[in-house]
């Protein structure tokens, strides 16, 4: 993770996102705001080239024309992280899942607090999308970005999507 990475911005409805990676994948992706942000770190170079195909895609996400995000990503975490960040990416656009049931899925139904810590230490947000993850309840939960940014990703998905507006009232 201390590895020199390249960077840039993009801009976004949400705000402009940073991006870190190298040619091969991306890294890192921080919000502009939240209690998860961060700016490029220290031996990090500014360079745009290998996001070109990030940058695309999350135009095409936030202009409500790409549903399923195809790019080579390289988060770094525990073998349980991972495990949570492989089912955030099969959670279906437009919908949610509960931590607890992200960890029945994983096995370990009692591990709702560790996949909400997993979830909450994802590198690669909206393209990893945590932001589909919600309270047993219904509640938006803690965000990286914020809870309203979690709402407002929520809702650009819902709209797309065609989801219920009574569907969003329970957040």
């Amino acid at each position: 993770m201390t590895a020199a990475l390249s960077w840039c911005h993009t801009d976004s409805p949400i705000g402009p996102l940073l991006l870190a990676g190298d040619r091969d994948a991306l890294h890192f992706l921080s919000f502009p705001s939240g209690h998860k942000a961060f700016g490029p770190r220290e031996g990090w170079h500014k360079d745009p080239t290998p996001f070109d195909a990030v940058r695309r895609q999350l135009d095409a996400y936030f202009a409500g024309t790409l549903t399923r995000f195809d790019l080579p990503l390289a988060p770094q975490g525990t073998a349980f992280q991972t495990r949570v960040w492989q089912l955030l990416a099969e959670i279906p656009y437009g919908t949610t899942r509960s931590y607890g049931a992200l960890a029945t899925q994983l096995g370990t139904p009692k591990a709702s607090r560790a996949v909400g810590a997993a979830n909450g230490a994802n590198p690669i947000p909206i393209i990893l999308p945590c932001h589909r993850v919600i309270g047993q309840d219904g509640a938006l939960t803690g965000f990286g970005g914020g809870v309203e940014v979690k709402r407002v990703l929520l809702q650009h998905e819902a709209e797309v999507s065609g989801v219920a507006e009574t569907q969003l009232s329970l957040f």
